[in-house]
């Protein structure tokens, strides 16, 4: 009995447990089962179908590969409406999105007198060391900053070409801004002349590989004038500039305008320049252009601060002590003036006199008197420096009397005649003459520059030196317009032609691009912009026959870079079909059609002008031409279904 009355007890406690544990699994799944099917529910209407739903116990965990980050976000939200959030657990991920893009590489090279300096990001497998090293065997040695970063992605293709040609024009611009990024360099640079500065831009541009955009901006600041120089005449032939400086626009215009009142009626101009001697260069200027005018004529030289006052012949002699008393209290403190009054004298035919003749073809004769032997074998020394020793002949015999100033006189003059194509210098005891022709525009102010300089301020000169174009090697160079023109006319006597159905150039495409190459070579000076367009009948597919004419263009342009032509400022751009000149339906017409064309490349204001006055076609590029990829063409397939005499 007592022992009935333990187990008794104990079984229904041991039932009890047993009981309650199946109900609290029981409960356990029911509530998994609710949380599951009420969260996969939820999930469902809000369109979330790519999310799983898994619950053990009072968890809620959630998987499945969510298209975004906001739709992740946006699932744990939608659980946590259904169940507490805390049991809501993300085992969620991301869909993959595409790579990251590569970042855009590029470098900026600054050159000075401190050195040069590299800012930016190249690619990690860029040999940067080598990159050093280059620099730092540039003239000079200079000090190399390096403040480049690099980052782990593939070099781009175009990347080391455009490096590698940053580097060598580096060589040629010791102060210079180069910025380089994939198949493009800019260059900013400072030359010291606007001749210079032509001479550097033909050397970039001739370096510059074919496939390489390239910008520059080279820049000549105002040139250094030294003496400041300004010449003005009034005289029987009319009144003119022998030479005429200015420091700024406003002082140019004020000095012209004072000239015009004073009997300027040509066209002249002004350089203008530092170095000006005062601020009130432009005051000193118009002070004695009207002293001039109130004088009836004469001359005026400046040459820094020292101004030299010549009156004409017969000026009245109170009128010119009048007038050169105003100048000397009106002019500012810092010029001095130094005037004259010519007196007449008796003609004597045996005046002292020395002349030197250049002849066109560059041959030179001094005739005349020299003080002694020493200074005869200096002037035939000097002018063999000046004129080339092969064509010197020396005539003037010996004068012992002549003024101490008479070879200092002689060799400036000689100085002068260099600047003319042919002329004649002649050296009297009263003044110093050049005259001549002249292909430089600038001879007259250079001429006058140079004798202010170094004749004394008493001495008087006269020069007579005109400018014909047809001696000037710049004003005979072609226009754009000239060039493009004999271009067109040798493929209207025959086209480039290719092999059938290719871009590949055929055997009687050679004599047709050696004539083009040398009509081009011809024109490098002026840096021609062009557009060589390739077009196609309108047999086949059309995007092939877009291929097949951007890969001709692009075979035209190879061939010319082949014969050493430079191309830089050249564009291969394929039309395909799309611009015919004549019917496709003939064959006379497709034949037409299949050619090559050489575009003018204007500025936009000048192309507006043109497509306003309906120009043709062969002198106006279509307008997306600028837009076309070049690069295709390396990658342009050579076979295709179309006709093969396309």
């Amino acid at each position: 009995m007592r022992l009935s009355s333990v187990l008794i007890p104990f079984a229904a406690f041991v039932a009890a447990a047993f009981l309650s544990i199946v109900a609290a699994v029981l409960s356990a799944d029911m509530i998994e089962d609710a949380s599951q099917r009420g969260v996969q529910s939820e999930l469902a209407r809000d369109g979330m179908t790519w999310a799983d739903v898994h619950a053990e116990g009072l968890q809620v965990f959630l998987t499945g590969i969510a298209p975004t980050e906001a739709e992740r976000f946006k699932a744990i939200s939608a659980a946590g409406r259904v169940v507490d959030a805390a049991r809501v657990i993300d085992n969620m991920q991301i869909e993959a999105t595409a790579g990251i893009a590569p970042p855009r590489f590029s470098v900026e090279i600054l050159r000075n007198e401190a050195g040069i300096q590299l800012i930016g990001l190249i690619p990690e497998a860029s040999d940067r060391d080598r990159l050093l090293r280059e620099l730092g065997r540039l003239d000079g040695d200079p000090e190399v900053t390096d403040f480049l970063e690099t980052a782990a992605y593939d070099m781009p293709d175009g990347w080391q070409t455009a490096l590698n040609y940053a580097l060598s024009a580096l060589e040629e611009l010791p102060r210079s801004k180069i910025s380089v990024e994939t198949g493009r360099v800019a260059i900013t640079g400072m030359s010291d002349s606007p001749e210079e500065r032509r001479e550097i831009e033909q050397t970039l541009r001739r370096m510059a590989p074919p496939t390489l955009e390239l910008v520059l901006d080279i820049s000549a600041p105002r040139p250094v004038i030294t003496p400041f120089t300004l010449r003005f005449i009034a005289d029987a032939g009319g009144a003119r500039f022998d030479a005429c400086s200015a420091d700024s626009d406003e002082a140019r215009d004020r000095i012209l305008a004072a000239a015009q009142t004073a009997g300027l009626q040509t066209d002249a101009t002004c350089t203008i320049g530092l170095g000006v001697p005062t601020p009130r260069w432009a005051d000193a200027v118009e002070i004695a252009l009207d002293g001039i005018d109130r004088l009836g004529g004469g001359s005026v030289t400046f040459s820094d601060a020292d101004i030299t006052l010549v009156a004409l012949m017969g000026t009245d002699p109170d009128q010119f002590d009048r007038v050169v008393g105003e100048l000397e209290t009106s002019l500012p403190e810092v010029f001095a003036l130094h005037s004259t009054l010519p007196t007449p004298v008796e003609e004597d035919s045996e005046a002292p006199e020395f002349t030197a003749t250049l002849s066109p073809e560059g041959l030179l004769q001094m005739r005349g008197r020299l003080p002694n032997e020493l200074t005869r074998t200096m002037t035939e020394s000097y002018a063999a420096s000046r004129f080339g020793s092969g064509g010197i002949h020396m005539a003037a015999r010996l004068d012992e009397t002549l003024p101490a100033t008479w070879s200092l006189r002689v060799m400036a003059g000689l100085d002068a005649l260099s600047h003319v194509n042919n002329g004649v210098l002649t050296v009297t005891g009263e003044s110093v003459s050049v005259t001549g022709f002249t292909g430089d525009a600038r001879a007259n102010d250079d001429i006058s520059r140079l004798l202010a300089d170094k004749l004394d301020k008493t001495d008087h000169f006269a020069i007579d030196v005109t400018y014909l174009e047809e001696l000037d090697p710049i004003a005979q160079l072609p226009t754009p317009e000239e060039c493009v023109g004999k271009v067109k006319s040798v493929l209207d006597a025959q086209q480039v032609t290719f092999e059938p159905g290719s871009g590949t150039l055929d055997a009687e495409a050679e004599p047709v691009l050696d004539s083009i190459a040398e009509i081009l070579r011809a024109c490098e000076a002026i840096s021609l912009k062009l557009e060589i367009q390739g077009h196609t009948d309108s047999q086949g597919r059309e995007e092939m026959n877009q291929a097949l004419s951007q890969t001709r263009a692009q075979s035209v342009l190879n061939a010319l870079h082949d014969r050493r032509i430079l191309t830089s400022g050249f564009t291969a751009v394929g039309y395909g079909e799309t611009t015919p000149i004549a019917d496709n339906d003939t064959e006379e017409g497709r034949e037409a059609n299949r050619r090559i064309e050489f575009v003018l490349i204007r500025p936009a204001e000048d192309t507006e002008t043109e497509a306003a006055a309906a120009e043709t076609p062969e002198e106006t590029a279509p307008e997306d031409a600028a837009q076309e990829d070049q690069e295709s063409a390396d990658s342009a397939p050579q076979e295709t279904d179309q006709d093969d005499q396309n």
